[in-house]
């Protein structure tokens, strides 16, 4: 999608949206595939006997199946299916069955509890759903709470009042013809992490998979290229996971490994990257901290990547030292939110890379920081990031939520609840989200330019900043840190931290307290939950 042409300013200036008037996410990831490349890879499963690959024909043939067979139960046009699977091949095959329908998928992860999964299901209105029979028998447990949930489908096993999902495969025919959807026809609902009230369901068209795609191509070196092909441990049941890796791979042609850990080991990660060719993945900051403690990755595992993208958490200058040292490429960061993705990102082969700094906006998107009245700021002055409607890539709106909706935007300008600076050439500089800004003795202080002066420490191997309160200053800068190996919490490390902090970023920028914590909270999505953190306070044994 992107123009063949080189230089950011040239990128900007050649890219046009062409948006049709009629399109449908699995006739884009599939069907197109499936007539004129029946044979290559769609999909890569690793099993105890070894790598798996599953073309594009094969994929075809089952999504049409269950297509059919969700047809049959009386699933049509616009209905609700909850999507209950780790990272799969029929996780895959669930989401294009749904598309073909014109239904709308919910991508649920598996990690809910009974009563995360009876809010969604009930609030989404879902009518059948999904999952694997371990996780059905959570959900039927609650199925007074889902009185819309009339048919059950169990995949790795058998579930009681439960159709299985082989078992309707095996009975259904092996044609569908996909539903002639409109590009702003509803295709999926996710769910936002709701760090503030009940969570949100951002319904968006089938357009979101072209809407991501330069966001998508960008950050990944002008992705495709030649044997190219994609992994990431971020779950499908997540926007990272679905749409800026599945979703966006599969539209090019290019297969995806789909396995996920059950928890993120980073040694694993590597054999597995290299035992399937991984060449793009996109890792969150938390798994390349992670990674960070593997010495010599690549040589040691094999491992030949042409991209990594990340993010959800700012980068520093030592994670980019890093991944050029251990990979010989350039991490490059994006920005985006579940309502209206991958707006800003870098791209170390267009651009300068500048360490921190979120990026520039995708060519395509309009993305501006605004003053409290909704109006475009100067660069160096801190206000909203905001995106200008309307973009492909935005979302029709929160299902049953119109106020929140309205609220969401101001005049033509979509509110992201993230604070950011924009400089001279135009990257945008994270600040914090609303809540997350400390304000210390009148200094508004960004978590994330501490968190990375901290984390280049060599003691450092994962760090949260919060402001707690504090009657003398309003609130004090408090630093939770998970220590590398070979390293001890004391009073002496902690004044080394400190005036790491106080010498290399700022006097009135360094904690004042160190809480030593065995891990970080964090969200589904590798976000740090510093909502937890902030009301741990005081709470969470402070070393100095």
């Amino acid at each position: 999608m992107l123009p063949d042409v080189q230089g950011y300013d040239a990128l900007v200036r050649d890219f046009r949206w062409n948006m049709p008037a009629r399109y449908n996410i699995a006739e884009a990831c599939c069907d197109r595939w499936a007539a004129a490349t029946p044979d290559a890879p769609a999909l890569i499963r690793c099993r105890d006997a070894g790598v798996q690959a599953v073309s594009f024909r094969t994929l075809r043939q089952r999504a049409d199946k269950l297509a059919n067979a969700l047809q049959a139960l009386g699933v049509t046009r616009g209905d609700r299916v909850g999507i209950l699977l780790p990272q799969c091949v029929e996780a895959a095959e669930a989401h294009l069955a749904v598309y073909k329908l014109g239904a709308v998928a919910i991508p649920l992860f598996t990690l809910f509890g009974p009563d995360a999964l009876a809010y969604r299901l009930a609030d989404s209105g879902a009518k059948a759903l999904i999952g694997t029979a371990e996780e059905l028998g959570t959900v039927q447990a609650i199925a007074d709470q889902v009185p819309d949930l009339r048919h059950w489908i169990a995949v790795h096993g058998d579930a009681p009042g439960a159709h299985g999902y082989e078992a309707l495969l095996t009975r259904a025919r092996d044609r569908f013809e996909t539903a002639d959807t409109a590009a702003d026809e509803p295709a999926v609902v996710i769910y936002t992490s709701g760090t503030t009230g009940n969570p949100k369901g951002a319904l968006h068209a089938h357009r979101v998979l072209l809407g991501h795609l330069p966001g998508v191509e960008f950050p990944h070196e002008m992705f495709p290229k030649p044997g190219d092909r994609f992994w990431t441990p971020a779950d499908w049941a997540w926007i990272g996971g679905l749409l800026d890796v599945l979703l966006p791979a599969l539209a090019h042609g290019v297969p995806v490994v789909a396995h996920r850990f059950a928890k993120f080991d980073p040694e694993q990660a590597l054999a597995l990257m290299a035992a399937t060719e991984v060449r793009n993945t996109f890792m969150p900051p938390t798994a390349l901290k992670m990674l960070r403690q593997v010495d010599r990755p690549a040589e040691r595992f094999g491992v030949r990547l042409r991209s990594i993208g990340s993010g959800g958490e700012t980068l520093g200058a030592e994670l980019l030292d890093w991944g050029r040292d251990a990979f010989g490429l350039t991490i490059n960061e994006f920005y985006g939110q579940t309502e209206c993705n991958l707006v800003v990102g870098n791209c170390a082969g267009q651009m300068a890379v500048r360490p921190g700094a979120m990026g520039r906006p995708i060519p395509g998107h309009t993305v501006a920081v605004l003053d409290a009245d909704g109006h475009p700021l100067p660069p160096g002055q801190e206000g909203r990031v905001a995106i200008r409607a309307p973009d492909p890539v935005m979302f029709l709106e929160y299902l049953n939520k119109p106020e929140a909706t309205r609220a969401k935007f101001t005049g033509d300008w979509l509110l992201t609840g993230d604070t950011a600076t924009t400089d001279q050439d135009g990257y945008l500089w994270f600040v914090g989200r609303d809540d997350d800004v400390i304000t210390s003795a009148g200094y508004r202080i960004g978590p994330g330019e501490v968190e990375d002066c901290l984390g280049a420490h060599p003691a450092v191997a994962m760090v949260a900043v919060v402001g707690v309160p504090d009657e003398l200053r309003g609130q004090r800068i408090k630093a939770f840190i998970v220590l590398n190996p070979g390293h001890d919490a004391g009073d002496t490390l902690t004044c080394a931290l400190q005036d790491h902090v106080k010498t290399r970023l700022a006097a009135h920028e360094y904690p004042r307290e160190i809480a030593y914590v065995p891990a970080l909270p964090l969200t589904a999505t590798g976000k740090i939950k510093r909502k937890d953190l902030r009301e741990r306070g005081a709470d969470a044994c402070p070393a100095g």
